[in-house]
């Protein structure tokens, strides 16, 4: 079985099963619905977004429901994907996680820098996705949707020992995270869709 990288496909282990159940890299036929070329809402609806082309959004009925979070891929989760976080309130985690879990990915706060976010991103990958090298590229003032925001960029080697590349654009508003994120397979896979992922940073608007 093949691990995935996605958030909403870090979320639970019945996650995990459902790829395994659908083949390799987890693509199959009832996982997946079409995204067009057209202005898409996403995650709890609160920001809109427009691919360049033709996206494959992972079905949230295999995951734990949070509706802040959304996934999309365009050749299987195990290669590549986008992951949208829209409006995640203070308290709350980007993935589900039971409170005896021994390791934990820090919850969002309010008040957070972008460092401080970058850092709960990084443990992120560490906790659920079994990174055992991971490294920030660079930390960034970024405006996004109107407002003062950062990118970040990142590089990790995971259990799987494929080497993966991030980027991540975000920013606070009004207390609420507002992110856009991409992590794709180094070789060929992160340089190929990183202008599909810039196109939607830049088509994104509250709503």
């Amino acid at each position: 079985m093949r691990p995935t990288r996605n958030l909403a496909l870090l979320l639970s282990a019945a996650a995990l099963s459902a790829c395994a159940s659908v083949g390799g890299d987890g693509f199959g036929s009832g996982r997946y619905t079409l995204v067009r070329v057209q202005e898409v809402r996403v995650g709890n609806d609160s920001m809109a977004v427009t691919p360049p082309r033709e996206w494959n959004k992972i079905s949230s009925s295999l995951f734990v429901d949070i509706h802040a979070v959304e996934d999309w891929t365009q050749n299987g989760p195990y290669l590549d994907g986008i992951s949208f976080v829209t409006g995640l309130k203070d308290g709350k985690a980007l993935v589900y996680q039971r409170s005896r879990d021994d390791r934990q990915v820090p919850k969002f706060r309010s008040n957070m820098t972008p460092l401080e976010i970058t850092s709960m991103i990084e443990s992120l990958f560490r906790v659920r996705a079994g990174a055992v090298d991971f490294k920030t590229v660079g930390l960034s003032p970024r405006t996004f949707m109107g407002y003062s925001g950062f990118q970040y960029d990142y590089e990790h080697l995971d259990g799987d020992e494929v080497r993966r590349k991030g980027r991540a654009v975000g920013a606070v508003i009004d207390g609420r995270l507002y992110l856009i994120l991409f992590d794709a397979a180094r070789s060929h896979y992160y340089g190929a869709l990183l202008p599909d992922f810039e196109a939607v940073v830049n088509s994104a608007r509250l709503i």
